[in-house]
């Protein structure tokens, strides 16, 4: 049987992101994003409805997330879908939560104050777009830049 497991996800994040490390020293960074729909009713009425993701991001994308990312800030995200599996200790029962494994990820929109290139202020950098940036993995399981 075929199967395809791909999420692709443009949004802002709904907190800053939290980084922590394996006891094997992995990076592993929790996001949470919201992602809006905007839609027109039968009647011509428009709504827009709101998504909440929970995405997990780890190794050196873990790391950059961590690093460049806050509350509010937009950013897109490719990866899968899995589904984690845990018995809850209060009630003893299993639960079940669906959440995207972020394989790449672009930073979007300007960048904050001071992290401008070598030579630009951050009064010249105010206003523009920032390069978007690409981050994937290599073959050797690092990720890079392009």
């Amino acid at each position: 049987m075929a199967s395809f497991n791909k999420v692709i996800l443009l949004g802002n994040l709904t907190r800053d992101p939290e980084v922590r490390y394996t006891p094997k020293g992995s990076a592993v960074c929790d996001l949470g994003m919201a992602v809006n729909r905007v839609y027109t009713t039968d009647s011509g009425e428009k709504r827009e409805e709101v998504t909440f993701v929970d995405v997990v991001l780890w190794a050196r994308l873990a790391e950059i997330a961590g690093e460049y990312l806050k509350k509010g800030r937009p950013v897109f995200i490719e990866g899968r879908l899995q589904m984690d599996t845990w018995d809850d200790k209060q009630t003893g029962q299993k639960r079940t939560k669906l959440r995207v494994v972020g394989e790449s990820m672009q930073l979007l929109g300007a960048r904050p104050a001071g992290a401008g290139a070598a030579g630009e202020t951050a009064g010249e950098d105010r206003g523009k777009l920032s390069r978007v940036r690409r981050l994937s993995p290599s073959r050797n399981g690092r990720h890079f830049l392009n």
